[in-house]
C-alpha cells in the first residue's frame, strides 16, 4: 500500500474504503459479509474508512466490526455531520453524540459536512455557531480534523475553500469529470492551500467500468499496458500528487484484493502522454452520446443571475451517458440543493455567458433544452419543497 499524508503528517492509504455501498441482506447489511472484505482491505494497509450519517447501517456497521476486531485506534473513521438537518447548535452535538454511539468510539478522525455545496449553506452553520462547536470538539480531541463533501461547481468550491479554516476536503473527481464539479480548477486550489484531497466517485459509480461503450472497450483492450478499467481509472487519480486517498465502495474480496493490489504499484508521475492520450481517447468514445459540448471551462460564469450553466449541462450530458437517474441526480444536487438555486429557470436571457464560451455554444438555447430534459417544473417544485424541509 502506498500511502500520503493528512495536514497533520500522518500517513493516509492513498486507497479509502467507501462504506456507503455493503452488501444488503433481507433489508439489512450483511455484516458478515462486510467484515471479512474490511478485514481484507486492513490486512492490506487501507487505514480510511468513509462512512455518513444517512448511509442506511452504515455507521453500526463500520463501527461494530472494528470495535470486535479491537482495530479501531489502528484505522481512521471518517464520517459526516448531516447539516441539513440541523435546527440548532443542540442537534449538531445530539447527531454527533448518535454518531459516536453507532461507531463505538470516543472520536472521530475525519468530520465532514456532508453535501456543503455553497458559501450561503455554510453562512447559515456559522449563525448557528457551527464553527464554534467544532472549535470545542477539535480542542478536545473528539473531532480531529474538520472538512467537507462538495458537489458542485468549481467557482463555489473555490469560494468555500476561503471560508472556512478547513483541514481537507472531499470531492467527486473522475478523468470523465476532469473539468466539471470541482474537477482539476479544484483539486490544485486545494493542494495549493496544503489541504489533503479525498476523492469520490473515482469510477462514477461503476459507469467507467460496467457498460462502457465498444469503442471505449476497445482501446482498453488493444493498449499495449493491460489493466482493467478500474485499474485506469484509479491510477489517473493516483499519477497526480495532489490526490490523497481515492474512495471505493469495495463489495467482493476480489475487488478489494485488485485495488489493493493497484494501490500498491501506483507511483505519482508514473502516466506518459501516450496513457494520458488512451484516456481522452476513452473519454471522446463515453461521450459520443452527449448533448452539448460544454468542456466546464466556466469562461460563462458567473451568470449575473446565477444559473449554474457548466454543471446544469454537466447534468444533461449525464443523463444522456449515465441514464436519467443518474442525470437528474446531478442536477438536483448542482441547482435545486442550494440556498440560493442556480436553475437555468432564473436565465434572463442576456446573452453574457455566450461572448465568453470558447466553444460558442448557443448557452441560451441549450439551457431551454436542458432544463425541459431535466424534469422542469416538476423538478423545480421538488427543489422548493426540498429547500422548505431543509430550511434554506
Amino acid at each position: 500500500m502506498q500511502y500520503r499524508t493528512d495536514r497533520s503528517g500522518r500517513p493516509i492509504s492513498i486507497l479509502g474504503y467507501g462504506c456507503m455501498r455493503f452488501t444488503q441482506s433481507g433489508g439489512r447489511i450483511d455484516l458478515e459479509k462486510a467484515e471479512k472484505e474490511i478485514l481484507a482491505a486492513f490486512r492490506e494497509g487501507v487505514n480510511y474508512y468513509d462512512t455518513a450519517y444517512i448511509y442506511p447501517g452504515s455507521e453500526a456497521a463500520l463501527g461494530e466490526i472494528l470495535q470486535r476486531n479491537g482495530i479501531r485506534d489502528q484505522v481512521n473513521i471518517a464520517t459526516k455531520l448531516p447539516h441539513y438537518l440541523l435546527k440548532n447548535r443542540d442537534s449538531a452535538e445530539k447527531y454527533f453524540a448518535e454518531e459516536l454511539r453507532r461507531l463505538q468510539t470516543d472520536h472521530v478522525d475525519f468530520y465532514l459536512m456532508h453535501m456543503l455545496n455553497d458559501v450561503k449553506t455554510w453562512e447559515r452553520l456559522t449563525e448557528l455557531g457551527v464553527p464554534e462547536w467544532l472549535a470545542e470538539k477539535k480542542k478536545a480531541g473528539i473531532i480531529r480534523q474538520v472538512g467537507f463533501s462538495y458537489h458542485g461547481n468549481a467557482e463555489m468550491f473555490c469560494r468555500l475553500l476561503d471560508s472556512y479554516d478547513w483541514d481537507f476536503c472531499q470531492i467527486q473527481y473522475n478523468y470523465l469529470d476532469e473539468n466539471t464539479q470541482a474537477g482539476r480548477k479544484g483539486l490544485l486550489r486545494a493542494a495549493e492551500k496544503g489541504l489533503p484531497v479525498i476523492i469520490m466517485e473515482p469510477l462514477r459509480g461503476g459507469r467507467l467500468v460496467k457498460n462502457l461503450p465498444k469503442e471505449a472497450q476497445r482501446l482498453f483492450d488493444e493498449y499495449p499496458v493491460r489493466r482493467s478499467p478500474a485499474e485506469w481509472a484509479f491510477r489517473w487519480l493516483w499519477d497526480q500528487k495532489e490526490v490523497t486517498c481515492v474512495l471505493s465502495g469495495m463489495n467482493s474480496l476480489e475487488m478489494v484484493a485488485e485495488n489493493c493490489r493497484a494501490a500498491s504499484e501506483a507511483q505519482a508521475g508514473e502516466f506518459g502522454e501516450e496513457d494520458r492520450q488512451l484516456l481522452r481517447d476513452v473519454v471522446q468514445a463515453i461521450n459520443a452520446k452527449i448533448k452539448v459540448g460544454c468542456t466546464g471551462c466556466g469562461y460563462c460564469m458567473p451568470c449575473p443571475k446565477g444559473v449554474d450553466i457548466p454543471g446544469t449541462f454537466a447534468a444533461w450530458n449525464r443523463r444522456y451517458t449515465d441514464g436519467l437517474a443518474v442525470g437528474l441526480r446531478e442536477y438536483f444536487m448542482c441547482t435545486a440543493l442550494r440556498k440560493d438555486p442556480t436553475s437555468p429557470y432564473r436565465c434572463v436571457g442576456c446573452g453574457k455567458c455566450e461572448k465568453h464560451c470558447p466553444q460558442n455554444i448557443p448557452i441560451r438555447e441549450e439551457l431551454k433544452k436542458a432544463r425541459n430534459a431535466l424534469g422542469g417544473r416538476l423538478t423545480e417544485m421538488v427543489g422548493r419543497v426540498t429547500r422548505m424541509i431543509m430550511k434554506y
